[in-house]
């Protein structure tokens, strides 16, 4: 995504966009981590810090960022508001840290981990 002003342009990568997303996702409450689902096989695995990467999608829409997370979350937490946080600080953080609206956050809880 390039941001146009009158000192010139930023260029902000879609790397960026997404480990902003995943580390906003995973220090929510009630998040164990990231998901990535082996397609072969319909395993979930929790994904470590190093490769959270795997459970973010990032798009751009016109000028707006839509962001994709695979999460998964603790068991015996209330889904619907776990989600809600972090639909609301993923969108708040990455708008903060980039100064790019944040048009969607879908959240795909993939798994429920125990203890």
């Amino acid at each position: 995504m390039t941001i146009q002003n009158e000192k010139g342009a930023i260029e902000i990568t879609n790397e960026v966009f997404t480990m902003i997303s995943g580390s906003a996702a995973t220090n929510c409450f009630g998040v164990k981590g990231m998901a990535h689902r082996n397609v072969k096989d319909g395993i979930v695995g929790l994904l470590k810090r190093e490769n959270i990467a795997k459970g973010v999608k990032v798009a751009f829409e016109e000028d707006e960022v839509v962001i994709d997370l695979h999460i998964a979350v603790e068991h015996g937490v209330n889904i619907t508001a776990v989600s809600n946080s972090i639909m609301t600080e993923v969108k708040y953080i990455v708008e903060q840290m980039t100064r790019v609206k944040v048009r969607r956050v879908n959240v795909y809880v993939d798994s429920i981990m125990v203890g």
